[in-house]
């Protein structure tokens, strides 16, 4: 089962955010709440958290590039 990683709801007014920084490439184990992607904002930086275990195996906004709240920035194949 594929579980798709979405960007959440953020600080109120902020609709975007940049990804700094994936933890993790395609291919490897990830656990839940492992920080899998981290993030900037115009006010904050912060981790996006794993959202189940499983295999990191799609990336789909890489490093460097900007995502809109509900966006989906890859997806994990479950366990």
């Amino acid at each position: 089962m594929s579980t798709k990683i979405i960007l959440p709801e953020l600080s109120e007014g902020v609709r975007k955010a940049m990804v700094s920084y994936w933890y993790f490439k395609v291919g490897e184990k990830v656990s839940e709440k492992d920080d899998l992607i981290e993030l900037t904002t115009d006010k904050a930086t912060f981790n996006l958290p794993s959202p189940c275990s499983g295999r990191l195996s799609e990336i789909l906004i890489v490093e460097g590039s900007a995502a809109n709240v509900g966006d989906v920035l890859g997806t994990i194949e479950e366990n």
